[in-house]
């Protein structure tokens, strides 16, 4: 008997929440390190010190707060799955003539009962998933964790536990945006105690506040660092109207504009006005 491994992939959901509860556990760390160990005491100090206390936590909670909800958004909006009995409408076949999604397809109904695609769509750009059993649209791809395809994949994301799709993708790049920024903020905020740390000079916190802060700041450089280089990807591949899927497939040989490319300013307006 074969082996279907893709039964396996739905373990991985579960690997997604733990991934959840990271994430919230860094922001929790970092609220303690950055905030109560830190910056809060600094606002009864007077002077400059109060001075810099109050903008940098008007800043952080209002990346916070930003965070937080991108971060809610991606992780609980559907992605965009292929709607049941779905049909391509060959007069919509080669513009990206829905609003919504920006995918180049229409809908209208259709039997389930299909072991292949249709020869009247043979020459159209659809699929057809053989975990499904159904036509897919272009630029839509099945993933094995969630089990189902997903309009204009780009990738599933372990971070949120949900696929990066059409209806999702704006989210999800705001939510790289917001997260750098809060990055760069927080290890910007604690280098003078990281410095000190390492200078062995005495820092006026105990050892448990001592111990968040160092934490925080080495998990928040690494977020900053990882984090701004999938932002300027991602804004990379908006420019060019491409998914992450559709950039690691692409044929650098054949030469041919991509089809779904409308000009970089019509690109990121696409973008802008769906998910």
């Amino acid at each position: 008997m074969a082996w279907n491994v893709f039964k396996f992939c739905t373990a991985l959901r579960a690997f997604g929440s733990i991934m959840i509860v990271f994430f919230l556990g860094l922001v929790g760390v970092t609220y303690y390190a950055a905030v109560v160990a830190y910056y809060g005491p600094h606002l009864f100090r007077g002077g400059f010190d109060t001075l810099i206390a109050v903008a940098f936590l008007f800043l952080f909670h209002l990346l916070l707060v930003m965070v937080l909800w991108t971060y809610a958004t991606v992780v609980l909006t559907d992605p965009g799955g292929v709607p049941l009995n779905w049909r391509p409408l060959r007069e919509e076949e080669k513009g990206d003539a829905d609003p919504l999604v920006g995918l180049g397809y229409g809908i209208a109904k259709i039997g389930t009962n299909q072991s292949a695609v249709p020869g009247d769509f043979k020459n159209l750009d659809i699929g057809f998933c053989l975990k499904c059993n159904r036509l897919k649209p272009p630029r839509a791809h099945h993933c094995s964790i969630c089990n189902r395809c997903i309009l204009k994949m780009d990738h599933h994301c372990g971070w949120v536990a949900n696929c990066v799709g059409a209806l999702n993708y704006k989210s999800f790049l705001l939510f790289l945006f917001y997260t750098s920024l809060a990055a760069i903020l927080v290890c910007l905020a604690l280098l003078r105690v990281f410095m000190e740390i390492f200078n062995d000079d005495e820092v006026d916190l105990t050892p448990g506040k001592l111990a968040a802060t160092f934490i925080a700041f080495v998990l928040n450089l690494a977020f900053a660092v990882s984090v701004l280089g999938f932002l300027i990807m991602h804004i990379t591949l908006v420019g060019a109207n491409r998914t992450t899927i559709e950039f690691q497939a692409k044929d650098k040989k054949t030469g041919l504009t991509w089809r779904y490319d409308l000009g970089w300013k019509k690109n990121y307006e696409q973008r802008r006005s769906c998910g």
